[in-house]
């Protein structure tokens, strides 16, 4: 059985981690593979949107396969360096947009998978946790930078030094997930978002997420700068021939990516 199913149909990228027996947690190769995957998603002209999610109905991932690796935690920045590659959580650069649908468990590795997401749904089942202090170790994926950058400061501090978990409605009000929605209903929001995704120009959103990532590091006027070098770029691509004559022309857009 493949631990991470990885499909590409009418240019969305579907990745579902598949480990449902483990609580889709990540054993060594589970990360390698997801290093491979999404190294692809960002190379692939076919696809233009992702969307996460786990196996089954208990858990988006519940972070590392502790119990199968309990004398050697894996340590996904171990393989990534290795290997020459960047993964979701750190080190590759993906300017598509990713979609998390969170169903049930989203812990540790798992919310830092989903922190490296742009969207984030969770189903009335999810709960979320970073609880590697418990173990006496820090989150080791990201958490402690993007976890601060996503809800406020206080409540970020607080999950980390206590290994606390929060449910989904929590995770709403503070900023984590955008949406929440019964469980029956979270692929298919997740797909309805990422096909309207799909309506925008795909190089603008590209560009609009490189701007507004890196932006976040630089100065002010570092990121007005960025943003007007993205924009004469985008003036200069097909797509924007092609959106403002669909716009007077009243029709739809036919995107080529170029």
């Amino acid at each position: 059985m493949d631990s991470v199913i990885y499909e590409i149909r009418d240019r969305i990228a579907y990745v579902t981690i598949n480990r449902p027996e483990a609580y889709n947690a990540c054993d060594q190769p589970t990360y390698d593979r997801l290093a491979e995957v999404w190294d692809d998603f960002a190379r692939n002209d076919e696809a233009w949107v992702a969307i996460l999610t786990g196996a089954g109905d208990k858990a988006f991932c519940a972070g590392s396969d502790i119990k199968k690796n309990f004398n050697s935690l894996p340590d996904p920045a171990d393989s990534f360096a290795a290997a020459g590659r960047g993964d979701l959580m750190r080190g590759l650069e993906i300017w598509k947009p990713v979609i998390a649908a969170v169903n049930g468990h989203c812990n540790g590795g798992g919310l830092e998978q989903a922190l490296g997401c742009d969207i984030r749904i969770a189903s009335e089942n999810a709960q979320f946790g970073l609880g590697e202090v418990l173990l006496g170790l820090l989150p080791g994926g990201g958490g402690t930078q993007r976890l601060p950058r996503a809800i406020p400061l206080g409540d970020a501090l607080w999950m980390l030094y206590s290994g606390e978990r929060i449910d989904a409605q929590e995770a709403f009000r503070v900023g984590l997930v955008n949406k929440v929605v019964p469980l029956k209903d979270l692929m298919s929001t997740a797909q309805a978002m990422a096909e309207k995704l799909l309506s925008s120009g795909p190089l603008a959103v590209r560009a609009i997420k490189q701007a507004a990532v890196q932006g976040l590091s630089m100065p002010l006027d570092d990121g007005l700068r960025l943003e007007q070098h993205l924009f004469r770029l985008l003036a200069t691509t097909e797509d924007s021939v092609e959106g403002t004559r669909a716009f007077a022309e009243k029709r739809p857009p036919q995107w080529k990516g170029r």
